[in-house]
């Protein structure tokens, strides 16, 4: 039994699209609660991991109260997004080769279990821009709430 828990866990870890770590930037309160953390609007930035000098900005809901300080409760699928060229680029071939679904360069946990925030990067080659997606989804039922930020691949002059 524990050996069949541990191929589980692998698998999914294997098989699971990249997790990336944000810095978080700085925070607002949105609602004050007397126990627990405040509710909060948090700012993070996080670097694309295939594309150098790319940077992205989310801005998120987070939950707080007693729930939320303990990690328990469920963020909204409210945020925002907006990356940056902030050095040369050059795209690799798998970026310019990328499906129509995109792929998957940041994911953060907003609930106990089922939900995350993802942004998923597309690259518009008619226009040679990166366009980020950033969207809520549940395990059932996910948000349509979504932003997006488009970047041209421009020259860098230093």
């Amino acid at each position: 039994m524990a050996t069949m828990k541990k191929l589980v866990i692998a698998a999914g870890l294997l098989f699971s699209p990249v997790v990336l770590h944000a810095e978080e930037i700085g925070s607002v309160d949105t609602v004050f609660k007397l126990f627990g953390p405040d509710n909060k609007i948090v700012i993070e930035a996080f670097d694309d991991p295939d594309v150098k000098n790319m940077t992205c900005y989310l801005s998120r809901a987070k939950t707080g109260g007693i729930k939320g300080g303990l990690g328990l409760a469920e963020d909204t699928s409210d945020a925002a997004i907006s990356c940056q060229q902030v050095g040369p680029i050059e795209l690799a071939d798998k970026i310019k080769k990328s499906p129509k679904k995109g792929q998957v360069v940041f994911q953060k946990r907003t609930s106990l279990v089922f939900k995350k925030l993802q942004v998923v990067r597309f690259y518009d080659p008619a226009r040679n821009s990166l366009i980020y997606l950033t969207y809520s989804d549940k395990v059932i039922d996910g948000s349509p709430k979504n932003a997006i930020s488009a970047v041209p691949i421009m020259p860098w002059k230093e």
